[in-house]
């Protein structure tokens, strides 16, 4: 086999030629049922006839011009994302790690407007935002950190879900100007957080005069049962983050905001050369478009429910699985071990799925699977579990 790749990923043996909804099939002609989505990506499952057709016909007119220029395909989708999501601006870029970069920017400019010399975001111990430098900083993991040091300061790093220590780093530090926090930690271990948690995060915010930032990069799009995941609560935050399933696999991210942190950036302050191109911007209108047309969000939560139930069921008797846990088609199954063979031994069985945080089964099927898709993933998963 070549090497001629850089050795980042240790992928599975098989390599997929074609998908249709939630099937995929490889290059022997095997078909697998996909309930990852690529991770959370092909939300609308694979070969989208809206999302086909909107890249082919873009990209028969148009495919990049430069942010040097107009582009009516970035300002109509920025018009249909920002109604869509309850914010008031947005700024494209090409992936989720990008748009948390741009939140993070915002927050030290809001900081250094405020004359915060040196301010400092409170980020969750493990939480998940990306691999360039200040992402993989801001994340909660230490084997993302691993060999990448010096990290870039800036953070401080507090429990998920635990308000108590917020609280009392809010009254130690006086240079926090922000918090980034996902509402679903997803390479966590589908940590889902108290009912009331976002709630008592945007009331702190407000009392210390913070920006409130949700990272949406895996919740968003109508995973968790709603469009966005904060709509669950009560609240709004001042800065979302967007990527994965706001494409259905073109790459695409978007770091949203309102009040006055939309007005944060100014021209020269941030850029992109191949952010919100027309090609990108056309398919990501034909995601949004179909997602309120199908009321996919709904769909999610049905689905969810179903799966989850249909699981805890199935592994009712298993004495190693601790929890089954989702939110919408954010689904974890924790075991009382490491689990990581599992992803091997069901994509032998013609499912894909994923195994993070070393125990947790990890399932993220597209927003438009059928019934007898969801039951059929249910059956074989549960044989899977119980036959280790």
């Amino acid at each position: 086999m070549s090497n001629s790749l850089m050795s980042t990923y240790l992928p599975q043996p098989v390599t997929f030629v074609r998908g249709e909804s939630a099937t995929l099939w490889d290059d022997q002609g095997r078909t697998y049922l996909d309930a990852l989505s690529g991770i959370a990506v092909t939300n609308l499952g694979h070969a989208h006839p809206a999302v086909t057709q909107a890249i082919c016909a873009q990209a028969g007119q148009l495919i990049h011009t430069s942010n040097l220029y107009r582009i009516g395909n970035q300002q109509q989708l920025g018009d249909m994302l920002t109604a869509f999501a309850g914010m008031d601006r947005v700024f494209f870029s090409n992936s989720g790690a990008e748009a948390n970069e741009a939140a993070i920017k915002l927050a030290r400019l809001y900081g250094h407007r405020r004359g915060i010399e040196r301010p400092a975001i409170v980020v969750m111990e493990s939480s998940f935002h990306g691999r360039t430098l200040a992402t993989l900083s801001a994340t909660g993991n230490r084997k993302v950190h691993a060999g990448f040091e010096p990290l870039v300061s800036g953070f401080v790093r507090v429990p998920y879900n635990d308000m108590a220590t917020l609280r009392s780093v809010a009254a130690s530090n006086q240079s926090i100007v922000a918090i980034l926090v996902e509402p679903v930690q997803g390479e966590g271990g589908v940590h889902i957080p108290a009912a009331n948690y976002l709630e008592q995060v945007r009331q702190l915010c407000d009392e210390q005069q913070w920006l409130m930032m949700l990272d949406e990069i895996q919740t968003g799009m109508g995973r968790s049962g709603k469009p966005f995941a904060y709509m669950h609560s009560t609240i709004a935050p001042d800065v979302m983050t967007l990527a994965k399933g706001l494409g259905n696999g073109v790459p695409i991210g978007a770091c949203l905001a309102r009040g006055d942190a939309a007005n944060l950036f100014q021209p020269g302050n941030h850029g992109s050369t191949f952010g919100g191109n027309p090609l990108v911007c056309a398919a990501a209108m034909a995601v949004v478009t179909t997602l309120q047309q199908e009321n996919l969000a709904a769909r999610a939560t049905t689905l969810g429910r179903r799966i989850a139930e249909g699981l805890r069921l199935a592994l009712k008797d298993n004495s190693h699985v601790l929890e089954v846990r989702h939110l919408g088609l954010l689904i974890g199954v924790e075991l009382d071990a490491p689990c990581a063979d599992l992803v091997a031994t069901a994509l032998a069985h013609g499912l894909l799925i994923n195994v993070t945080a070393e125990r947790v089964i990890r399932l993220l099927p597209p927003l438009i699977l059928s019934d007898s898709e969801a039951d059929h993933l249910v059956k074989e998963l549960a044989l899977l579990i119980n036959a280790r």
